[in-house]
């Protein structure tokens, strides 16, 4: 008996171990590839899963966040069968279920290693920063001088001063390199160019690859020979906007980490390694000219500041956030269309159209909504305007459009309790001696405000990459403020 327990006992060690070694890699990955986090996060539940087989219990807690969780999803599973377009929102409803990272962090998790993976997902997101740095200073594609007469790309509206950077997902860096990429598709494909037009990133679908079109000297028409420096810098991630919101979460961990060490420490190295990594993360943010993630940044560290910090620091620190909002701006004004700045760009007023659209319709469907993504089959038709089926730029309308009234409510909820465990926990550590754990609990007062700031104009909660974050904050957070009714071993 005493041979199979201990074997019982070596899986189940062997299980925590390899669920901890995935949480680590998710860290490494989690700000810069949805692909690889996706895996990280595969590793994780394999190992969850060997451990809870072999040691028989599940390392799961019991929290106030369960009822409004477990709603949260049914009311959704509900509203996707009730759904205008059931087959489109049921098919949807799998991208709820990156709220079980919660679950699956709080249940693996121990104090020590959340500070652990905290460092590791900044230090992650600071090389990104340095990347994006050097990706500006590179450029990016080709700008285009002039376009032949008979170019195919006059049909996807391409113009003079564009500059093309992707052909089907393929970087490029010369016009060679454009007409070599064309070439070497398959003739009759259709394929998508990735343009950038006064700073914004534009995906242009719709050539189809003739051989025709492969037979010219120059398949794409295009002349040019200089790399455009005007773009909004996007890491290693596929698009800003996720990579802005992943970066604006960890930019307050770091804060609050810095702030913590100082406080109770003075200003030592690991202080100092803090503060440079918060100023590299929000160089990172404003280097994607996300003027909302800009505000909610600034938005989280005055709340942290004010929790943390004296009279005195409290001004240097309100000194610090109107530099880091100039720099912003600077960056908005050079990157982004006129008047970008003052929100009178084209961007602005169609965000304000959306919403306005998607409130008057809300109240037709109050209960449950019309159903996750059912907008993209009648967008034009429910009043949308333009020709790109997108969102409503905000959480909680989206919530509210797609999924009923109950649940934004039950997101606000959420929301709620994720600021009160955070601010509670924060409060009751900050005379403590555990200083990396009160600086996480301090710093995730300051990523609860800013990402919800975000979220009043940006669907943040329906961005994959951001919502993993958002769980995963949350799980280490219960971690560390012990907002669980149960405890938890490496067996279970």
């Amino acid at each position: 008996m005493a041979k199979p327990a201990a074997r019982r006992a070596q899986w189940s060690v062997l299980g925590h171990k390899g669920a901890t070694f995935g949480l680590f890699l998710y860290s490494v990955f989690a700000p810069h590839s949805i692909a690889a986090g996706e895996i990280s996060l595969a590793i994780v539940g394999g190992g969850w899963l060997v451990r809870t087989i072999f040691s028989g219990k599940t390392g799961s807690r019991r929290t106030p966040f369960d009822i409004p969780i477990l709603l949260f999803f049914l009311w959704t599973a509900a509203s996707s069968f009730l759904s205008q377009e059931p087959r489109i929102s049921i098919a949807k409803i799998q991208s709820t279920c990156v709220l079980f990272l919660f679950y699956l962090t709080q249940a693996i998790v121990t104090r020590r290693t959340a500070v652990l993976l905290v460092a590791m997902m900044i230090l992650s997101a600071a090389a990104g920063t340095v990347y994006s740095v050097y990706d500006l200073a590179r450029g990016r594609g080709v700008i285009v001088e002039s376009l032949a007469p008979d170019s195919p790309l006059r049909a996807l509206h391409v113009r003079e001063g564009d500059a093309i950077w992707r052909i089907d997902g393929r970087r490029i860096y010369s016009v060679r390199d454009m007409d070599e990429t064309i070439r070497s598709l398959p003739t009759g494909s259709e394929i998508k160019v990735s343009v950038i037009s006064q700073g914004e990133h534009l995906e242009r679908p719709g050539l189809v690859v003739s051989e025709q079109i492969k037979s010219h000297d120059s398949p794409s028409g295009v002349a040019g020979s200089k790399a455009t420096h005007r773009f909004r810098a996007s890491g290693w991630t596929r698009h800003y906007e996720t990579y802005s919101e992943i970066l604006q979460i960890l930019a307050q961990l770091a804060l609050g980490l810095a702030l913590a060490n100082v406080r109770n420490h003075g200003l030592n190295l690991r202080s100092k390694l803090a503060f440079a990594a918060t100023a590299l993360l929000a160089l990172g943010i404003a280097l994607t000219a996300m003027r909302t993630v800009l505000v909610a940044l600034a938005f989280g560290f005055c709340v942290i500041s004010v929790r943390a910090l004296g009279r005195r620091a409290k001004l240097l620190s309100l000194a610090a956030v109107c530099i880091f909002l100039a720099v912003g701006a600077f960056v908005v004004y050079q990157t982004r269309a006129q008047n970008a700045l003052w929100l009178q760009d084209p961007s602005s007023s169609l965000r304000v159209e959306v919403a306005r659209v998607g409130v008057s319709r809300i109240l037709l469907h109050p209960l449950f909504g019309h159903g996750m993504d059912s907008m993209q089959r009648h967008w034009n038709e429910w009043g949308f305007p333009g020709s790109d089926m997108l969102h409503l730029h905000s959480t909680p309308l989206q919530l509210a459009f797609d999924r009923g009234l109950p649940a934004l409510a039950l997101w606000l909820w959420i929301m709620a309790l994720f600021w009160r465990t955070a601010s509670r926990g924060e409060k009751s550590r900050r005379e403590a001696s555990d200083t990396n754990r009160y600086g996480i609990l301090l710093g995730a007062t300051g990523a609860v405000a800013g990402f919800f700031l975000s979220s009043l104009v940006n669907y943040n909660f329906g961005d994959g990459e951001v919502a993993l974050v958002f769980w995963w904050l949350m799980g280490i957070v219960v971690v560390l403020s012990d907002a669980g009714s149960g405890r938890k071993t490496i067996a279970g």
